[in-house]
């Protein structure tokens, strides 16, 4: 009886085809393929063989792909049924759908969209054929078209969706990280308000009727005191737009504890965001914010439109608490946020091209300019590190650090 083949073993034979076998020996002129397998031993409940197979016109091509199977094995790749033809694009599709578990809708959509641009070039090749070259290639066509931020996070998507089909046994190496990253199309600059625009974009926010940015208040006519609360804590606070997107009353206090000590003044609890389970963006980002008096008065006027707002709605009002919401008591869509926002400047006289993430682009600049230090603006928009701050926001910054100078003349100027 003949013995069954162990791990690693091969075995070799011709599967006919519609026709009767013309050489019984080498099988040449006969229809049909070779077979070549793989044994690599039994499942875990030893009840069943695992074997990966290979098939070729010749029985060379066939012993060639067999040989490819055992180099793979000798590097301790194990490899699944089916991983011969797995193509980048099913790579992405699983790292998307299995590696970002637990992560925002938000996130996995954004790494599609950068993803595509790159499975539009090289989605159809086969993973284990996936040559540095290639993975170049659409990299290259990508940064004719995109901006360097986008080819970055597509070349980071692309080496993350190998690696996890590594961790799958899908292919041996992540060629993927063996190219640079190449240089994309200058993006939109990031630009801040200087102060007279803001002073403008804060005071066309407090007069502008609310019905002319909010369609659903045909009846009210009363300022748009939504979107001045909303514009004067992102510029005078620099609270990020997914911070003040999920910002509730109960982390408002308005009126502090003058009679505590030290005495607490009014300020704002930034401890949530729109991101997964609510959390902010780093640990850092948890913080504490007192409220200027123009923020203060901001948000009483906006706690007693929305109280108007809760009886006009009646049953249709949707209470979550939150403080920037819809006629109805909703979380604010960002798209309508940006669009009120765009009208209000464009009343204020400075342009449309402005977007509210940039209220606290202009928050830094201010700070910067009134002589904040680095350190202390790092710690006001809660960034984990001063190197966040300057490099994001290195155009915001002084330019010339001038605390030196001014101490050392006052210093001197006196001898």
């Amino acid at each position: 009886m003949a013995r069954r083949r162990g791990w690693g073993e091969d075995s070799i034979h011709f599967e006919h085809r519609g026709g009767p076998c013309r050489d019984p020996e080498r099988h040449n002129g006969c229809p049909g393929v070779w077979r070549g397998a793989v044994s690599l031993g039994y499942s875990p409940d030893g009840q069943h063989r695992i074997r990966r197979k290979v098939s070729g016109k010749t029985k060379t091509a066939v012993k060639d792909r067999l040989k490819a199977l055992h180099a793979n094995l000798d590097t301790g790749i194990t490899p699944k049924a089916g991983y011969s033809a797995y193509t980048v694009r099913q790579a992405a599709e699983d790292w998307l759908k299995e590696g970002l578990d637990g992560r925002a809708a938000k996130t996995i959509k954004k790494n599609e969209n950068v993803l595509e641009p790159i499975l539009t070039v090289i989605g159809a090749r086969k993973l284990r054929q996936l040559s540095a070259a290639d993975v170049r290639q659409a990299l290259s066509k990508m940064a004719a078209e995109y901006s360097s931020a986008a080819v970055t996070m597509g070349h980071l998507a692309l080496k993350r969706s190998i690696r996890h089909a590594e961790a799958n046994d899908l292919v041996s190496r992540n060629v993927a990280t063996l190219v640079n990253t190449p240089k994309g199309q200058d993006g939109r600059p990031s630009k801040s308000l200087t102060l007279e625009q803001a002073i403008a974009v804060i005071t066309a926010a407090k007069t502008l009727p609310a019905m002319e940015l909010r369609p659903g208040l045909k009846d009210v006519r009363r300022p748009a005191t939504l979107m001045h609360a909303y514009i004067v804590l992102s510029l005078l606070a620099g609270v990020r737009t997914e911070e003040a997107k999920a910002l509730r009353w109960e982390h408002v206090h308005l009126d502090g504890d003058p009679d505590a000590e030290p005495a607490i003044p009014p300020h704002v609890a930034v401890w949530r965001s729109v991101r997964a389970h609510g959390e902010t963006k780093t640990e850092r980002s948890r913080r504490t914010l007192g409220l200027p008096q123009m923020a203060v008065e901001a948000f009483r006027a906006l706690r007693e439109s929305q109280a108007d707002e809760r009886l006009l709605a009646g049953e249709g009002w949707q209470d979550g608490g939150l403080v920037f919401t819809t006629h109805l008591g909703t979380a604010l869509d960002a798209g309508n946020v940006r669009k009120m926002f765009k009208r209000i400047c464009r009343v204020a006289a400075i342009g449309d091209s402005w977007t509210p993430r940039e209220l606290r682009t202009s928050f830094v600049s201010l700070m910067s300019h009134h002589g904040v230090s680095i350190e202390e603006i790092a710690r006001l928009v809660g960034h984990a590190s001063t190197r966040t701050t300057e490099v994001v926001y290195r155009r915001e910054l002084r330019p010339v650090i001038t605390t030196g100078a001014e101490i050392m003349d006052e210093v001197f100027g006196r001898n």
